[in-house]
């Protein structure tokens, strides 16, 4: 079974959009000047557009699990060497070379709360990033290096 992530919203998310509503509908509830009624009506309407598209938590498809994502940019040269070092050890990717290209990108999938971790490679083909390894699965103390 191929392994994927979907973008979704989590708690925080819903909260900073339910906390702009409720304050712009307050600032428009109150009998105040127009100014101040508009500044709400903007307040309410930034809340309903972040309730709509802001989503900063993934979710692994058939799981209730959450995760953070992390991203890394390598130049293309480097891809072997990462592939090697996330079979043995994640640790072992060295990120001087982070942002020095970007014809790699390193995925790092994490959950503290249920403690794994799953990293995977994916390789600039144009206008595209293309998948150029499987997920590996680590526990999160050994990608604490990466997450930081």
């Amino acid at each position: 079974m191929e392994k994927e992530f979907s973008r979704v919203r989590s708690a925080k998310d819903i909260v900073i959009s339910l906390i702009l509503i409720a304050a712009g509908a307050v600032l428009v509830a109150l009998p105040t000047g127009t100014s101040v009624n508009i500044i709400g009506f903007f307040m309410i309407f930034t809340g309903l557009v972040l309730l709509l598209v802001l989503r900063t938590s993934y979710r692994l498809d058939g799981t209730k699990e959450f995760y953070k994502k992390k991203e890394f940019f390598f130049p293309q040269s480097k891809k072997d060497s990462f592939t090697a070092a996330l079979q043995k050890d994640p640790s072992a990717v060295d990120l001087s070379e982070e942002n020095k290209g970007n014809g790699l990108r390193l995925d790092i999938f994490f959950s503290h709360k249920t403690g794994k971790a799953y990293c995977r490679l994916y390789e600039y083909i144009p206008y595209r990033y293309e998948p150029c390894s499987p997920y590996f699965e680590y526990e999160v103390e050994k990608v604490t290096k990466l997450i930081g």
